[in-house]
């Protein structure tokens, strides 16, 4: 695959991206993302076979950054685990604090609105899903290891646990345009996780 067909792929990607968080998938055409990134129609289908394909390259592409930015959070970088797992529920208290749908999580923007419209993009989001809780499962292994987590926790079940937790506040959020949920989950992620109130900071 040549430097310009990635390029130009990448420019319909992150142009579409943009758009879609504003306005959901199924209320934006091709056209307008076609219009906006400024790329005939038949230069789309070159690149992706349907509307479908391209939700599911979207999903697949969001995917791939967030979870460099997951394995960024939680690096083991010296400090307690503990601390490195709850600097990444602080990041979702950041993302609240945003009025721009553009810094939004894709994840929480399609999962309801795609999942019974297009099999392959629910299959995308689930697999991201999935790799995200992994790796939240393998910090808390990590914080029961170093002493920074207490208690009888089932990593994966508490990880899990915690993104659904997570999930369901960002999705309140959006709904109440007020930021309650979130301040509800990082109370119950701190008791859960058998945590002094407001400790530790990331």
């Amino acid at each position: 695959m040549s430097k310009e067909h990635i390029d130009v792929r990448q420019h319909i990607l992150g142009t579409g991206r943009s758009i879609i968080l504003g306005k959901g998938f199924s209320a934006v055409g091709l056209n307008e993302i076609l219009s906006a990134a400024q790329v005939p129609k038949g230069s789309f289908y070159h690149y992706f076979k349907s509307k479908e394909a391209f939700g599911e390259a979207l999903v697949d592409g969001y995917v791939t950054g967030y979870l460099a930015h997951v394995d960024a959070l939680l690096a083991d970088d010296g400090r307690p685990a503990a601390e490195r797992l709850m600097g990444y529920w602080h990041s979702w208290l950041a993302m609240g604090d945003s009025a721009s749908a553009e810094s939004g999580c894709l994840v929480v923007k399609l999962s309801g609105e795609v999942s019974d419209l297009s099999e392959a993009m629910r299959l995308a989001l689930l697999r991201g899903t999935g790799q995200i809780i992994e790796r939240l499962g393998n910090c808390i292994l990590q914080g029961l290891a170093d002493g920074s987590l207490r208690g009888d926790l089932d990593a994966h079940h508490t990880a899990l646990t915690l993104y659904q937790l997570w999930l369901g506040a960002a999705l309140l959020t959006k709904l109440r345009r007020e930021r309650s949920a979130l301040h509800a989950a990082m109370r119950t992620t701190l008791a859960l996780l058998n945590l002094p109130s407001g400790e530790p900071q990331p």
